[in-house]
């Protein structure tokens, strides 16, 4: 069949046989040097050492998903899933469609599983190597082609920046058909539908039995081996919050362009994309940009309301590094510069909440005696303003109490990583009702809500939202604030605001 006659996108021209010899000719040859190793490559070995002594004579399956459609033929930004990239390295936007697979070895005997030794596994990423330049994908393939997405790399050059093995994606069907019969295989199958559809269709095919538990459990263990961060992963969370840093004062500093221009909330967003697109891959979630009362929605993402002089500005927002791995800091800031009387009442009061937070944050202390601490003190101000309608000690009470949550209703951490919410399948004996282990990271973000309707509140109060989060790593010792370049205390944000406002 002749290329014209092949069928097209609606919008692409056919591609002349004249075009089709033309092409090819008089590139410049791919470079035969190979590149750098991954910097996060080299902690992923021990990662994957981990899942294999859990899984022994397994196959596991960690795709990276694919593109997402966001309208007709645009497609978000990828980002693979991250436990793909934990145990590859790959960060940024690589690698669509490409699976790890972790295939078991067996010593001598292993025409029978039964005799067998399990000797651990063998890693391989499979992926789409970059087509020749006489290849239509070169031109054609608005997927994968090198004049539409860039120079993809060559089998050898993947290998070299991750250390693992490659084969081509076109390989992988026939690779995750063998031995079906005789090994159990595991996927994260919320990832990749095809290929979870491929591997049942195996399943059903080789009459295996199968409980999608065994999934479950999969993707359980793979976030669970993140609960505790290496040196490398804490060295890449420390990047992101610095960047983060770069990012508020640039927010802060352009506050009067925000009120002058009007919709201030986007422009807060966009002038914190920029940084995070500039310093790394992204930003690590939607940017809360919240201004005055908007601040009183939680996870405000609209961020289309205006920013006004007196009123203060809730911005919670992190950059995420080329590794994945994000900061997620919250400050609260007078747009002006300076707290009014009632605004400075509230941020200490939460200032105070998170003290007592990151003060419980200590190896040996369980995950929700971080809460404890800081809602203890959040009731206790409510109470003291005359707003509790119950004691302190009522309204702490976990069966019968919880009045305080109408002004504080989240939690008050989460583990940050790879994800801003990072563990987020780990078992609940191992997050919520875990004990804190040196390694862990994070958040402590404590809050008081006074929404502008509220007739408990006094009126000097009302339309008040104050939030203030930082990032934190759990030692033998302190807990070390990844995040404290950004100053929490209110004469201190008075302060570097007026270096960055020039007032």
């Amino acid at each position: 069949m002749k290329q014209q006659d092949q069928k097209l996108p609606n919008r692409q021209v056919p591609f002349s046989d004249a075009f089709v010899a033309f092409i090819p000719e008089d590139w410049q040859p791919y470079s035969e040097e190979m590149p750098a190793r991954l910097p996060a490559a080299d902690h992923t070995a021990a990662r994957r050492d981990a899942v294999s002594a859990a899984y022994p004579g397994e196959r596991l399956v960690i795709p990276a998903g694919g593109l997402k459609v966001r309208s007709n033929d645009t497609d978000y930004r990828f980002r693979p899933h991250s436990a793909f990239a934990h145990l590859t390295g790959l960060g940024t936007d690589r690698e669509p469609d490409a699976v790890l697979v972790l295939d078991p070895v067996f010593t001598d005997d292993a025409d029978d599983p039964e005799k067998a030794e399990d000797a651990g596994h063998v890693a391989t990423l499979y992926f789409k190597p970059r087509a020749p330049r006489t290849d239509p994908e070169f031109y054609a393939d608005a997927r994968y082609g090198e004049m539409w997405v860039g120079k993809r790399e060559s089998l050898a050059e993947m290998e070299a920046m991750t250390g693992l093995p490659c084969a081509p994606l076109a390989d992988l069907p026939a690779a995750l058909s063998a031995n079906t019969d005789r090994i159990g295989a595991r996927i994260v199958r919320t990832t990749d539908d095809r290929l979870t559809t491929l591997m049942d269709e195996l399943r059903r095919t080789n009459e295996v039995e199968f409980d999608p538990c065994v999934d479950e459990e999969f993707e359980v263990m793979l976030s669970e081996l993140r609960l505790i961060k290496d040196a490398y992963e804490l060295e890449q969370m420390q990047l992101a919050c610095d960047a983060t840093t770069v990012g508020f004062e640039a927010v802060a500093a352009d506050f009067p362009t925000a009120v002058r221009k009007g919709r201030g909330e986007r422009w807060c967003e966009g002038v914190f994309a920029l940084h995070a697109r500039h310093l790394g891959n992204d930003v690590g979630y939607g940017s809360i940009c919240a201004s005055g009362d908007h601040a009183n929605t939680l996870h405000w993402v609209r961020n289309d309301g205006d920013l006004h002089d007196g009123d203060l500005v809730l911005l919670d927002m992190g950059v995420e590094v080329d590794s994945l791995y994000t900061a997620d800091v919250t400050r609260t800031l007078p747009v002006n510069g300076r707290f009014t009387p009632a605004q400075r009442k509230v941020y200490d009061a939460v200032l105070a909440a998170q003290t007592a937070g990151i003060e419980a944050a200590r190896a040996g202390a369980t995950f929700h005696e971080v809460h404890d601490a800081s809602i203890r003190v959040v009731a206790e101000h409510l109470h003291a303003w005359g707003i509790l309608p119950v004691s302190v000690e009522e309204s702490l009470d976990p069966v019968n109490g919880g009045q305080h949550r109408r002004w504080m209703v989240h939690g008050t951490s989460h583990h940050l990583g790879i994800d801003v919410h990072d563990c987020a399948q780990a078992r609940k004996e191992f997050y919520r009702d875990g004990t804190l282990r040196a390694g862990m990271c994070i958040t402590v973000e404590p809050g008081i809500y006074f929404k502008s309707t509220d007739l408990l509140v006094p009126e000097e109060l009302r339309g008040i939202g104050v939030r203030i989060e930082d990032d934190i790593v759990i030692t033998d010792g302190e807990p070390l604030i990844l995040s404290k370049a950004l100053p929490r205390e209110a004469d201190a944000v008075e302060a570097w605001m007026a270096g960055l406002l020039g007032s």
